[in-house]
């Protein structure tokens, strides 16, 4: 055992990404960091961008991967195996369309559900990490198509709400999970 947690976060790099729903990952590990005063520096050698900080006396990696939403495990590996970090210290967070907004729910571990950023983790890690999953799933799914609709913005009141409620209980769950206390659990916000 390290003592360290690696904290992967789901989402694609660039500004024209930014606040869209398949980087709810990226959103919960920026408000994370802000919230521990940590910043995130651009680290190539593990095709991520990381910030480093200190939880409960425990090492934390969040990681932003920079190789796009579907090459996660890319960066997840090339970490896990320089630290030597077990797949048990180990957690993701990730948008779920199969989840209504404001739903989080929390896993030990899992096969993809047809999640190509989970595919990827999967195929780099094998499936016993935590994950947890962020609800994103709203009427307009349906009329979009799914890809449009995880590529397209948050409406402003849902970037309020996430701002509000969910990232603030996205916090609680990685403190958890670094303090070992993860459990499964479904939270409606």
């Amino acid at each position: 055992m390290t003592g360290m947690k690696l904290i992967i976060a789901q989402g694609n790099p660039g500004q024209e990404y930014e606040k869209t729903r398949h980087n709810a990952g990226f959103l919960a590990a920026e408000f994370f960091a802000a919230k521990n005063g940590a910043a995130f520096a651009a680290k190539p050698r593990f095709f991520a961008d990381i910030a480093e900080l200190n939880v409960h006396g425990e090492k934390v990696l969040l990681v932003k991967p920079t190789t796009f939403y579907n090459e996660t495990g890319k960066a997840a590996r090339a970490l896990a195996d320089f630290y030597k970090v077990p797949t048990a210290d180990i957690l993701a967070i990730h948008d779920e369309l199969a989840l209504p907004f404001g739903t989080l729910r929390t896993r030990e571990k899992g096969s993809d559900a047809g999640n190509n950023g989970i595919k990827s983790l999967n195929a780099h890690l094998g499936q016993d990490y935590a994950r947890i999953r962020v609800g994103t799933w709203n009427e307009l799914a349906d009329k979009q198509g799914q890809f449009d609709f995880v590529l397209s913005k948050f409406s402003a009141e849902e970037f309020a709400k996430l701002h509000a409620d969910i990232l603030p209980k996205i916090s609680e769950l990685i403190e958890e999970f670094v303090a070992g206390k993860h459990a499964v659990t479904s939270h409606k916000l």
